[in-house]
């Protein structure tokens, strides 16, 4: 019977993904939510990059935030586990609620994740500010953070889970559903293009600005302090003008990330799900930021030429030719050492 409904509530996404985001996609140039984004400068005009882009993601977006245009899609309906991209939700549901930032909030055993057993520096009976466990949840992707967060909400963590679906009805995200705060649970599920809508909206929410991007953050519990780390590691490139950042990972989800960034003159919002492989994620974002300054007409730097090609390049002399010259000096180099090699050999000494 479990089987059963499982299969039933994925068809019933299947469905709503067909129809429903296929009428969301053609109204995101019209969506107020893709108002330019915060602090953003006049709207650029849009490019479109005629070269063909290869992404190792099962799903992915590249949106154009100003003009809600989608510049790039691949297997964009299609829905997908979400994993912690998750918490991009929860902290909206947070912060729509407008509770005491500073209000103290224990971590307990209903926080502790013994649905895969994952591991946090967060110890039962640690305390911490509403704030930072919204600031822990969305730079590190603490799960035990987020848990706690939805068990100190109003009405509790069902209550919590409710306001999210909710939430995310209200958006128009037709293919998008949550069963947890976390993304712990693979029927947290979503699809490339309504994942896009949701990073526009949560951009407009100045602490998940600030929280998603920041690089490192330390607090203390109980008297001891304790450093995290952002999930991302290009938050650390400030090439990037990354303006808000999730990854996400478990194994029915793969590996995702999803940003707003600031590239090739544009604000861009990228989604990439179901990577698969360490650093297929960052490499797909290489290859989507490559694109596009490749269309703006932006020229990638020169790599710095070294050993015979350095050479070359400075004399003026071609790889082959150059090729050919070294050849010869080795065959001169060897010859002189035989010949040194005869001569010591007729010596007093060599005998």
């Amino acid at each position: 019977m479990k089987k059963l409904a499982t299969c039933a509530f994925l068809l019933e996404l299947g469905l709503t993904a067909a129809f429903g985001s296929t009428v969301f996609a053609q109204d995101l140039r019209q969506s107020t939510q893709f108002s330019a984004p915060p602090g953003s400068a006049a709207v650029v005009p849009v490019l479109h990059p005629t070269s063909k882009l290869s992404l190792k993601s099962s799903a992915a977006v590249v949106l154009d935030q100003s003009s809600g245009e989608i510049l790039y899609g691949k297997n964009s309906q299609a829905i997908h586990p979400i994993a912690s991209i998750s918490k991009l939700m929860t902290s909206m549901v947070v912060l729509d609620a407008q509770l005491d930032p500073a209000e103290l909030i224990a971590v307990t055993d209903e926080d502790v994740d013994y649905l895969r057993n994952t591991q946090s520096r967060l110890h039962v009976g640690a305390t911490l500010s509403r704030d930072e466990m919204l600031r822990l949840a969305l730079m590190a992707s603490e799960n035990r953070a987020a848990a706690a967060l939805s068990r100190a909400y109003p009405g509790g963590r069902e209550a919590f889970v409710r306001a999210m679906n909710e939430k995310a009805l209200s958006l128009g995200l037709q293919g998008t559903r949550f069963a947890d705060p976390t993304g712990l649970s693979s029927t947290n599920v979503s699809t490339a293009e309504d994942l896009a809508a949701l990073v526009a909206h949560a951009h407009t929410y100045a602490r998940i600005r600030e929280y998603s991007t920041m690089r490192q953050h330390e607090v203390e519990v109980t008297g001891r302090k304790i450093a995290f780390h952002n999930t991302n590691g290009l938050v650390s490139n400030p090439g990037w003008g990354i303006g808000l950042s999730k990854t996400g990972f478990i194994n029915e989800a793969g590996r995702c990330l999803v940003m707003q960034a600031q590239l090739a003159g544009r604000a861009v919002i990228i989604v990439l799900l179901d990577s698969w492989g360490k650093n297929t994620r960052s490499a797909d974002a290489l290859r989507v930021r490559q694109w596009l300054e490749a269309a703006a007409g932006i020229k990638p730097p020169v790599a710095r030429k070294s050993g015979a090609r350095k050479i070359a390049a400075n004399r003026a002399v071609s790889p082959k030719a150059l090729s050919g010259t070294l050849a010869m000096q080795r065959t001169a180099a060897q010859k002189s050492r035989r010949d040194l090699s005869a001569s010591r050999s007729r010596s007093p000494a060599a005998t």
